[in-house]
């Protein structure tokens, strides 16, 4: 089972979301923005990392929140979800292609990962 990591990033009262570009794995999904853990790496380094890869920002990785395990078609995935903050860089996207601030009546409307909705559905009851 793949290890991925999911980043909860809330300002404003609103979360961020990104959508799958369509020439990536699961196109056109919403999720979380994070990713697959490397060998030797924490979940917490893996998020700072794919935060910056995949959308040029600098996160601060806090606390755990969730996690959650779903079968996808590719493979099982475990998906380990941390409460992160932007403290620098310029968002920019590369395997997504589009970004959504979003509230929590909204969030659950989006069509998200299956991964992403056990997720999602905790962000809305206890964070937001």
């Amino acid at each position: 089972m793949k290890k991925v990591t999911a980043a909860i990033i809330i300002k404003n009262s609103k979360v961020l979301i990104a959508r799958r570009a369509s020439d990536e794995k699961l196109a056109g999904g919403w999720e979380f923005p994070g990713g697959k853990i490397e060998d030797g790496e924490t979940p917490e380094e893996c998020l700072a990392r794919e935060l910056q890869e995949e959308l040029c920002i600098d996160a601060k990785i806090n606390q755990f929140v969730a996690e959650s395990q779903y079968e996808y078609e590719h493979g099982a995935i475990l998906l380990l979800a941390y409460a992160a903050e932007i403290v620098g860089g310029q968002m920019k996207l590369c395997v997504h292609d589009k970004i959504e601030w979003t509230d929590k009546d909204h969030l659950l409307l989006f069509g998200l990962l299956p991964a992403d909705i056990p997720i999602a559905r905790k962000v809305v009851k206890e964070l937001l």
